[in-house]
């Protein structure tokens, strides 16, 4: 009995260029430039938008003649839409990336090793920049964060639960108003607490009462994102609970949650990251201490984006290069979530 051997074929990528059109490309783009810098020269039109558009109207005509000679008018087309297309996602990218180093070049300045061991209780907004630091700024905001997280964690995941699993008749407004707090300005929950807890009952600010501001702000991101987490996880594994005789609540905790569970890491850390950086809620209700406070229950407590407003409410050289150094290091801790939450949830879905 004869046997067939079946070739291994290469997989390949029809849509991936070549290196002739990757060439073809550079001298499109060089060509494009070329033609940009010589109108701009030979017309009133001066100054970088006149160049960037210039050489726009230059790279659509070059791939549209070419693509036309090529392979006919779709094709050409098609090359007008991708240029498009290109061009928004540069007019995206590059204002993030001019952000990001304008962050890095003016908070440089500011960061040296005693930035993390020292507090401001016993330095001014004009002292020398390696003197004090931003210590009781990350001692406060993990506080901070850490209680809004206690508070949001178990209601944002349980409100997830009823609206994709018991979808009780109080679903529907439930899910309203979690899309309204959503939407609802991050000022508005500090003035709640202001008004709800703080001038009627405690009568000073706290770490918890910058926690409690921070929750309302947590909750329907959590909730939000669990939902649709929670959505993916496919109906049979629901049904096969039932069948071997579990009830809903085991079901849930036994089954759906487990399979989720990446995906409701993942929500945690965009919570996390979403309000990190909150600075309305913290001045209004946290006091934004100068000193280390470990204690959430007792006196203010700062945090970076106090750390950050105050310093460039000074208005001082080097207050100001503090605040861009806090800056820094805030941008930086909300990128390692979000790398986290980004990572996480791509190992759920590759399993």
């Amino acid at each position: 009995m004869s046997t067939v051997t079946v070739p291994k074929v290469k997989p390949t990528r029809p849509w991936k260029r070549t290196p002739k059109q990757q060439a073809l490309m550079a001298a499109n783009l060089l060509i494009s430039a070329v033609v940009s810098y010589f109108v701009v020269l030979a017309t009133p039109m001066k100054g970088k938008l006149a160049y960037l558009a210039i050489f726009f109207i230059a790279v659509i005509a070059i791939n549209f003649a070419e693509s036309y000679f090529k392979s006919g008018l779709a094709a050409a087309k098609d090359s007008i839409a991708t240029s498009f297309a290109a061009a928004g996602l540069i007019i995206a990218v590059v204002p993030i990336f001019s952000i990001l180093f304008t962050i890095f070049d003016r908070g440089r300045a500011g960061l040296n090793f005693n930035l993390f061991l020292h507090d401001m209780k016993s330095n001014g907004p004009n002292d020398p920049l390696g003197q004090g630091g931003l210590l009781h700024a990350l001692v406060g905001s993990g506080i901070m964060v850490g209680i809004a997280l206690l508070i949001s964690l178990p209601i944002g995941i349980l409100t997830a639960i009823y609206l994709t699993e018991i979808k009780g008749i109080y679903s529907r407004p439930i899910k309203f108003l979690v899309q309204a707090m959503s939407g609802v300005p991050s000022i508005v929950a500090g003035l709640f607490i202001l008004s709800a807890i703080v001038f009627p009952i405690t009568k000073s600010s706290s770490g918890l009462m910058g926690g409690l501001a921070l929750s309302i702000l947590m909750i329907p991101t959590i909730a939000r994102t669990s939902e649709e987490v929670l959505l993916l996880i496919p109906n049979d594994l629901r049904e096969a609970g039932v069948a071997l005789g579990g009830t809903q609540w085991r079901t849930i905790s036994l089954i759906v949650v487990p399979a989720a569970k990446s995906g409701l890491i993942t929500a945690t850390i965009l919570g996390l990251a979403r309000v990190a950086g909150e600075t309305a809620p913290l001045v209004l209700v946290s006091g934004g201490g100068d000193a280390v406070n470990p204690n959430p229950f007792h006196a203010p407590m700062g945090s970076l984006p106090f750390y950050i407003w105050k310093g460039f409410t000074y208005g001082t050289p080097e207050s100001i290069a503090r605040s861009w150094a806090g800056i820094f290091v805030l941008l930086s801790l909300i990128f390692l979530l979000f790398i986290a939450a980004r990572t996480l949830s791509g190992s759920g879905a590759k399993k």
